[in-house]
């Protein structure tokens, strides 16, 4: 992919970004042609409120399923977007952001074909041994870490990158080497997304013009949109849920 648009906008429940690709090609006559690709926009939406995000535990690679009213809110988002055909969708292979995609696949009426694909790619973050645990043990550790009260670490705005390098430094401390998969540290984190969302958006150009809906997490959203306008940092209490525009 020798050219790359990025757009940003705001979606129900996530982020529309819109990815334009093109590839030039020459002839064996010799005469110059350039062949454009589709333009690609995808539809990228957070999973709905889980049982774990209800009881503020942290939730990386751990899973849970929707709540009532995480499945309602999701069940609107797809109202929301009954009529955007949708030629491809994937999603983190967690099960609640599957469970998110199907709810708006469900709900669509210019997609019933669509099939949905899972990339563990897609995932969030991993926490390693803060998995399960309370957010407000991680923000702590994180927050002395730097040498700040929580409040002072919360004002000050999230980086998802000083996030993730913080989990993944502390976690390397409160385990044995081997015993867990280990917190990620942010490198590793954008490169498995970037590696994804290039991997789709060459793949889904070629088949010109469409939409494609993409499920995933709200740092790892985060995280794609650092590296997109770099120094972007995370709300309090992370993504919320959008309107649209």
């Amino acid at each position: 992919m020798k050219k790359q648009m990025l757009k940003i906008l705001m979606v129900v429940c996530g982020l529309l970004l819109v990815v334009g690709c093109s590839n030039t090609s020459t002839s064996a006559d010799s005469k110059d042609t350039t062949k454009k690709d589709g333009t690609v926009t995808f539809y990228v939406v957070r999973h709905g409120k889980t049982m774990l995000n209800t009881t503020d535990r942290v939730q990386g690679w751990s899973d849970a399923v929707l709540t009532p009213a995480g499945e309602e809110v999701v069940k609107n988002a797809g109202k929301g977007l009954k009529n955007v055909k949708f030629g491809s969708a994937y999603s983190s292979d967690s099960g609640r952001a599957i469970q998110t995609a199907d709810l708006i696949l469900k709900e669509n009426k210019k997609s019933s074909g669509t099939e949905l694909k899972t990339d563990a790619r897609f995932r969030e973050f991993n926490f390693g041994s803060y998995e399960g645990d309370l957010n407000h043990n991680m923000w702590t550790d994180i927050a002395k870490s730097q040498g700040k009260t929580l409040e002072e670490w919360q004002k000050a705005g999230i980086s998802p990158k000083d996030f993730a390098n913080s989990v993944a430094a502390l976690d390397k401390n409160r385990v044995e080497e081997g015993s867990n998969w280990p917190a990620e540290d942010y490198a590793t984190i954008t490169a498995r997304l970037q590696d994804g969302l290039d991997d789709i958006s060459k793949t889904e150009s070629k088949k010109g013009d469409h939409n494609v809906l993409l499920v995933s997490h709200g740092l790892s959203i985060g995280a794609l949109l650092d590296t997109i306008s770099p120094g972007y940092k995370l709300p309090e209490g992370g993504l919320k849920k959008c309107k649209r525009y």
